[in-house]
């Protein structure tokens, strides 16, 4: 934030002389604060000099202008993402991945210190066969050296999950070019307040907004990667050493001019090209030879707000969204222990300071099931798996998702339970935690969004499928449909469970449009409703 000085300055040059930029100039006899040089002093004191010095607190925070004072021309950025308002693809390869846990997890990871002080974060490929290495550097010169000691802990500590978000929006960014790794994209801060939900935050100055965009626009910028990657197929092996992910190649400051010819800081523009990982993992020519991989998934938009929304609160909720973006991309077919997912919210550090100390224990359990209730609610629904991770173990907000809708069969619900042996409100059993140490969740259901655009094949077989099922004349039933003719015959979802022969949360399931009958059972349905 720059200052400014007003005409009730006493002219004591008292500012001027402690101003580390030399920002502060005098023409005409009048002190004038430049605000292309002034900086708060930020990186030289903790306050401003200008007012520390100043015997009557003279210098005033700068404002932008509006309206009618004239603006500087802005670039033509690279079209805007997410043009179908839910999601865009994005480059989603094992090097992104790590690079996004890495901003988000920051310190938690297993940090590797090596022989000359550097940390280093590793990850094998291929069961050792090749790996890859992450390191953060100095500042954005391609020949800045790696940061060792105190420094580098510092500047781990200091990354910011929010930059995951805009390491993400270069990935989705890069995907649009035809050769990333030799072709810049430029992208202002109109736009990245767009994608982060920060145009909706009106509690929050230009100027704050300016200098957080600018922050973590920055860090993903300062990590290096050294890659082994092992032959696989017909695609040759390859190693890259020292490369950046993404190269800032330039910040463009935006000013606008007051009626007094004062300009103010309003806007940035970023200048990025992907690095040299970007011809090998997102090349679409290299990939049509088989020389090359052309690696990408769907980032959802919404993604990037929820982050933004919870990332103070629910950190760990966060860490496990992120983390599942592209754990989404391997199937249903994966299985997610508990361990897992407590090891990317939390740290191995805290899970085993958990499992040594009780308080710890119960205190990391109850932030886990927290944060489950968080992903929840932002849909992203996990699915336990009912062996080894049991309702007994579940946490309460799973446990009353069955809570019937209906009021007299919540009664009858609250009668049954309150007579059993074991109630859904009660504390959990012991050795709970060790039980949740071999608990597993199947999947998690993932919100509209998250899916990945399907292809021209997907699409004919959607079409035929659409055909075939006019051709039997049978129209599938919708869950308005279920919901409103059951009413309209005055039964409640046990009694049409009944009838069917099926269970009421199968009925309950279907009324919240979770899954889809058969087409037997569409018949059945239509027959006990009056609908055929």
């Amino acid at each position: 934030m720059a200052y400014k000085i007003p005409g009730t300055c006493l002219k004591c040059d008292s500012c001027r002389t402690h101003c580390p930029t030399g920002a502060i100039k005098v023409v005409s006899d009048d002190y004038w604060i430049d605000p292309s040089l002034c900086n708060n002093c930020e990186g030289y004191y903790p306050e401003a000099q200008c007012l520390t010095y100043c015997p009557i607190d003279c210098p005033l925070p700068s404002e932008p202008k509006k309206g009618r004072y004239k603006a500087e021309t802005r670039p033509i950025t690279n079209p805007d993402l997410f043009a179908n308002g839910k999601n865009n693809p994005f480059a989603s390869s094992i090097l992104i991945w790590e690079l996004c846990n890495l901003l988000a997890q920051r310190q938690s990871l297993p940090w590797k210190v090596e022989a000359s002080g550097q940390p280093c974060y590793e990850r094998s490929i291929n069961g050792g066969r090749g790996g890859i290495s992450l390191r953060i550097t100095e500042s954005l010169s391609d020949d800045a050296a790696p940061l060792t000691g105190k420094e580098a802990v510092k500047a781990i500590e200091s990354l910011d999950i929010r930059a995951a978000c805009m390491h993400l929006i270069y990935a989705a960014h890069a995907t649009a070019l035809e050769k990333p790794w030799q072709q810049e994209f430029l992208i202002n801060d109109r736009q990245i307040e767009e994608y982060l939900g920060l145009d909706k935050r009106k509690d929050l100055s230009k100027a704050f907004k300016l200098a957080l965009i600018r922050e973590i626009a920055l860090q993903p910028c300062l990590i290096t990667a050294s890659i082994d990657w092992p032959k696989q197929g017909k695609i040759n092996g390859f190693s890259v050493s020292g490369t950046r992910l993404w190269h800032l190649l330039e910040i463009q400051h935006h000013f606008q001019e007051d009626e007094l010819g004062c300009k103010y800081l309003v806007g940035l523009t970023f200048k990025i090209r992907a690095g040299i990982w970007a011809q090998y993992f997102l090349n679409k020519q290299g990939c049509k030879e088989r020389t090359a991989f052309y690696q990408y998934g769907i980032l959802p938009k919404s993604l990037l707000t929820n982050v933004m929304s919870i990332w103070q609160q629910h950190e760990g909720a966060a860490r496990m969204m992120l983390w599942l973006l592209f754990k989404a991309k391997m199937g249903k077919e994966q299985r997610i222990t508990v361990p897992t997912l407590m090891r990317i919210a939390y740290g191995e550090e805290k899970v085993a300071l958990a499992t040594q100390m009780r308080e710890e224990r119960k205190r990391l359990l109850k932030t886990f099931e927290s944060d489950l209730e968080c992903l929840h609610h932002y849909g992203i629904k996990p699915i336990f798996d009912p062996v080894t991770y049991p309702p007994e173990i579940q946490p309460l907000w799973a446990k009353l998702s069955e809570l019937p809708d209906d009021a007299d069969d919540a009664l009858d619900f609250w009668i049954n339970d309150g007579g059993n042996d074991s109630r859904i409100t009660d504390i959990g059993p012991r050795g709970k935690w060790n039980s949740l140490m071999n608990a597993r969740i199947l999947w998690f259901e993932l919100p509209v969004g998250w899916e990945q655009q399907n292809s021209e094949e997907d699409k004919k077989k959607r079409t035929n499928r659409i055909k075939k099922t006019k051709q039997i004349e049978q129209v599938v039933l919708s869950a308005e449909q279920i919901l409103a003719a059951r009413k309209r015959q005055g039964m409640s979802q046990r009694d049409l469970a009944k009838m069917t022969g099926k269970s009421q949360s199968w009925i309950r399931d279907l009324e919240k449009g979770r899954l889809s009958a058969k087409l037997e059972d569409q018949a059945l349905l239509r027959k006990v409703l009056g609908l055929a």
